[in-house]
């Protein structure tokens, strides 16, 4: 019999290998435990099980990998897709006689149907026996159950193999296909933990994966579903987020966008640890009011990202070129993280990881998302999409991050609607308009809503030209505003007027009309 190989206290948390899912399972595996991971095929049991015995390697562990469903060589195939060896890490295969040229082989070859339970059982218990391993996965029990032809033999065997690990001081993963789910009680019963991977595959998009611990005895693990992914290097667990528990200091203040006029309207600015929502329809500007801010803050020397779900990166950066706010530099010099998202290729998790990562990681003080329109396209409800993203907010405004939403509304002129209400999540809501004056198209903005102090309640215009965002003074004979279809009954003369100078660039001034 195999003796304890290890001093370490009984069933204390040892490494997953798994980026992210250790702090769902308050530091990892049970260590000298049998725990019950369980999932379609597809899934990604099999990746799961190879990086949490790759981890064992890299600790100095013996590793075992017994299989009953993959062959050697497909589990090799698995390991170069993702760049790993398995180097160190014994597998020990139960397939077909036939599928061998080399009956002398060290390894043995046996066919499961051919062979008793009792036998199949041995025969992993022996290899255990020659190898010592301190971890161990068993791929899979699906086999064992077929074997068993009935319930009560089936639990006889797989709780002889728990025993056998639990005296040996082996930490094991046992994984499942659910080849038959009315047996899950029999094994989540005798488990010291029960995790189950999800695979969803939506109508269009990409297959958005979920991992959720059931059971696990003795540990306060994070309960409900967390959204990962597969790629190459393995998976990572995006934890489902928890605002409270997320808390930094920082000291509260203003921050300023570079345009005094559109400070003043909102009073100062933009406050720090707070969330904005910047609402209107497509084209009002409001992705160039939000890059204002970030310009300013970047060159204040503060790190910034951006969310782009409905520009490409490239197009992004030649329309901030365009009107006079260059972002390239920023980008090049490691300050600026641009993300574009696919809508149809992100979940929750995966979008509210990739912020956290710039957060805790890189030291990002200002965020936009551009826009949360797209966003909406990917989820899979309306109220997921508000618990989601209040939780986001009140995570970064719990880390002194200025945060700049950007909902664009349906339609462009007329009454405008929105895809979701998320201006109870928003500390400031900036509204812009189009309306009709002196026979030409303009633009207007006004800040509905600033939580942290008093703002303009007036309505101003804005440009945009290639030097940047303008805003001219309070206009004050406008009606209709709110209801989406904004009549200006002022003086021309108040309104924002172009002036070509002799270089052939363009002004803006107020009290100027454009003829004269």
């Amino acid at each position: 019999m195999m003796m304890p190989s290890s001093d370490a206290p009984d069933a204390q948390p040892i490494p997953t290998g798994v980026p992210g899912f250790d702090g769902i399972l308050s530091g990892g595996y049970a260590a000298r435990r049998a725990h019950l991971v369980e999932g379609r095929p597809g899934s990604g049991k099999t990746t799961l099980g190879l990086q949490f015995l790759i981890d064992g390697v890299a600790q100095g562990e013996t590793c075992l990998y017994i299989t009953l469903s993959e062959s050697r060589r497909e589990l090799l195939s698995v390991a170069g897709r993702h760049g790993w060896s398995l180097d160190g890490i014994e597998i020990y295969e139960l397939v077909p006689p036939e599928l061998s040229l080399d009956l002398k082989q060290q390894q043995s070859l046996v066919h499961s149907s051919d062979l008793e339970l009792g036998e199949t059982v041995r025969m992993a218990l022996g290899e255990m026996e020659r190898v010592k391993p301190t971890r161990v996965v068993f791929d899979s029990l699906s086999e064992i159950r077929l074997l068993s032809q009935g319930s009560l033999r089936y639990r006889r065997q797989v709780l002889a193999l728990k025993s056998y690990f639990l005296l040996n001081d082996i930490t094991v993963l046992m994984l499942d296909d659910l080849s038959a789910e009315h047996d899950d009680l029999n094994l989540h019963s005798i488990s010291h933990a029960v995790i189950r991977l999800e695979q969803v595959t939506p109508p269009y998009g990409a297959v958005r994966r979920r991992i959720h611990v059931i059971k696990m005895r003795g540990t306060e693990y994070q309960g409900g579903y967390h959204d990962f992914v597969i790629r190459k290097g393995g998976i990572r667990v995006h934890p489902r987020l928890v605002a409270s528990e997320h808390h930094r200091s920082f000291v509260i203040d203003s921050v300023a966008s570079g345009v005094p006029e559109l400070d003043r309207v909102l009073g100062g600015g933009l406050d720090r640890g707070t969330a904005s929502l910047v609402i209107g329809p497509s084209g009002a500007g409001k992705s160039t009011l939000a890059v204002s801010y970030l310009v300013a803050a970047l060159k204040r020397g503060e790190r910034g990202l951006i969310i782009s779900f409905d520009e490409t990166r490239n197009i992004l950066l030649q329309r901030a070129q365009s009107v006079g706010m260059p972002l390239g530099a920023f980008v090049e010099a490691g300050m600026l993280q641009i993300e574009q998202i696919d809508p149809a290729d992100v979940s929750p998790g995966d979008f509210s990881g990739r912020i956290r990562d710039a957060v805790e990681r890189d030291g990002t003080r200002i965020v936009i998302i551009d826009s949360l329109t797209g966003y909406l396209s990917a989820m899979s409800g309306q109220p997921y999409l508000v618990m989601q993203m209040h939780e986001l907010v009140t995570y970064l405004n719990q880390q002194g991050v200025v945060t700049i939403l950007i909902l664009a509304q349906h339609g462009m002129v007329g009454k405008m609607e929105s895809p979701v209400d998320l201006t109870y999540v928003s500390d400031t809501v900036i509204m812009l308009r189009f309306f009709e004056a002196a026979g030409r198209v303009r633009r207007a903005l006004s800040v509905l809503k600033k939580r942290t102090g008093a703002h303009e309640d007036t309505i101003r215009e804005f440009k945009i030209d290639a030097g940047g965002l303008r805003v001219g003074e309070p206009l004050e004979r406008f009606r209709g505003v709110l209801t989406g279809v904004p009549t200006y009954d002022g003086d021309r003369d108040h309104l924002l007027a172009e002036r070509i100078r002799t270089d052939g660039t363009i002004v803006s001034e107020p009290g100027r009309d454009a003829a004269s």
